[in-house]
């Protein structure tokens, strides 16, 4: 199929990509997030704040994978250059005691910014660290009151193939939807980011508003969000749909269990040179492994 065709060919891009050409903090067209809290020193026990050398800025904008506008990892940024994000709106439903429309001004105001220094690593090999902007998503969840009756959080990427023309392609079935647990959805770790470097959100990076889980492959991560959708059922997810033997819905980082076409032992971070060994949930099973406690490891990717 041709989007497996394009994750293998991604990862030998990846092996081989190098840009050396850091863009200082401040050097970013986007506006800067105002009142930004920086993580003090207990982040690092809470998993906030990575020790490793963040990525950067010029890496990560210009090194990604969003599907809605280019296959083409370098051709991300300008294909969607230009990209309105002007009277976004979030809907958040189902299972909730309070379901809401919010403006992106009022869902950026339920909490105050933090920077969250996360490692990212990519299914397809390789990985970043990145210092985002955001809150918990906990905090979100917990003014609309999930219902008991809530087992897990479905998320949904805009739909408009003249803002996003790479929607015009059958890549993938659009919109782009993801998916966790409630209790990995409620954990302090799992970010609604809306900015990296301290500035918003760049269009290539998932602007305006879109989910980090660290200790998941990157492409759990959905990116230019407009639908939050608590539900009872196991949510569909569009890569564990679209290649179900090589995508599963948990994706937690595991060096032990390979890809079907490549082994995820080992990982390329970008602007590095060669390859270093992959972490068990991407270094963060002190925080989130009780999450998966008697399961299968194997099974949860």
């Amino acid at each position: 199929m041709q989007a497996g065709i394009l994750a293998a060919s991604a990862v030998a891009t990846g092996l081989v990509y190098r840009r050396l050409n850091p863009v200082a903090k401040g050097s970013v067209d986007t506006p800067l997030i105002a009142g930004l809290k920086t993580p003090g020193a207990a982040a690092d026990a809470s998993g906030f704040r990575a020790a490793d050398a963040e990525t950067p800025f010029q890496d990560i904008t210009h090194y990604n994978n969003f599907y809605e506008f280019s296959t083409d990892k370098e051709g991300v940024a300008p294909a969607a250059a230009g990209f309105e994000t002007k009277g976004w709106q979030v809907s958040v439903e189902g299972l909730v005691r309070k379901p809401r429309v919010f403006g992106l001004d009022d869902l950026l105001e339920i909490s105050a910014p933090e920077e969250r220094i996360y490692r990212m690593r990519c299914v397809e090999g390789w990985s970043m660290v990145i210092p985002w902007a955001g809150y918990s998503l906990s905090k979100l969840l917990d003014v609309l009151e999930p219902l008991n009756e809530a087992k897990y959080v479905a998320f949904e990427t805009l739909l408009d193939a003249k803002r996003m023309p790479g929607q015009k392609s059958e890549v993938l079935n659009w919109p782009y939807v993801e998916g966790l647990r409630m209790d990995e959805a409620m954990h302090p770790l799992t970010l609604l980011a809306s900015g990296l470097y301290g500035h918003s959100l760049p269009p290539q990076d998932g602007a305006p508003i879109r989910l980090v889980v660290p200790w998941k492959y990157g492409f759990k991560g959905i990116k230019s969000i407009v639908k939050i959708k608590l539900v009872a059922a196991q949510p569909r997810t569009t890569w564990s749909e679209s290649a179900p033997r090589e995508y599963g819905f948990y994706a937690n980082v595991n060096p032990q269990v390979d890809h079907p076409r490549w082994s995820q032992a080992t990982e390329q971070r970008i602007g590095d040179f060669g390859r270093r060994p992959t972490l068990m949930f991407n270094g963060y099973e002190a925080q989130v492994g009780h999450l998966y406690a008697g399961m299968d490891l194997r099974s949860n990717f």
